[in-house]
């Protein structure tokens, strides 16, 4: 059986379960030995990061790579689209959310319950950096019309973070316009059963996480 290491309240501990949900594979998960970030987890895992996957003596660390070794071990159903320039577009969707959407979210994580205070000045330019990049993922959807109808490894990791803005949001005082394009795919995406099963199960810890 596979075995993960991951955090209830990771997006992308959350993002690999979907991937692992829709292949419907087996997984045992548990925490990082010694936490997250500790030496203990570090001498089991070197780089530190989660999610991790152990499968027999293979250990890989890093979502995106755990997703494509995923697709290729298992490759049924398919999350990756036969042909090469449709499997491009995908892997652009994933690489978007990874590298332009989250981190955008993850520089408001500074601002959860028991940190410092957000000030009025970061919170609006946040929200006008945020609404840029849902209105330029608006414009890629716009290119590719089909996007959510079955589910791709360029699909996982937005459900969650749609999440995260949904709850974090409001709380920071902070509001983002969701554009038509956008709320059309959360919500064939969101009805897919990988993702709403993760959804149920993830948004009240996310919740709880947030309530302090």
């Amino acid at each position: 059986m596979l075995l993960i290491y991951a955090i209830p309240a990771s997006l992308y501990c959350a993002k690999l379960r979907i991937a692992l949900r829709h292949k419907g594979l087996e997984w045992k998960e548990q925490p990082p030995p010694g936490g997250y970030g500790s030496a203990e987890f570090k001498r089991t895992v070197p780089s530190g990061n989660l999610p991790a996957l152990q499968d027999g003596h293979l250990q890989i660390a890093d979502s995106e790579a755990i997703a494509e070794y995923l697709e290729e071990t298992y490759p049924q159903p398919a999350m990756l689209p036969a042909d090469p320039a449709a499997r491009a577009k995908v892997r652009e969707r994933s690489r978007i959310h990874d590298t332009r959407l989250e981190p955008e979210l993850r520089a408001l994580f500074a601002y959860l319950p028991g940190r410092k205070q957000i000030s009025t000045d970061f919170a609006r330019d946040q929200s006008a950096v945020l609404q840029a990049r849902i209105d330029q993922f608006a414009q890629i959807l716009v290119a590719t019309p089909d996007a959510g109808d079955v589910l791709t490894l360029g699909d996982c990791g937005y459900p969650i973070t749609f999440a995260w803005l949904d709850e974090l949001l409001p709380r920071l005082g902070m509001e983002i316009s969701w554009p038509v394009k956008v709320v059309d795919y959360r919500r064939r995406v969101e009805a897919l059963e990988a993702v709403s099963k993760e959804l149920a199960q993830y948004r009240p810890r996310l919740v709880a996480l947030l309530e302090g």
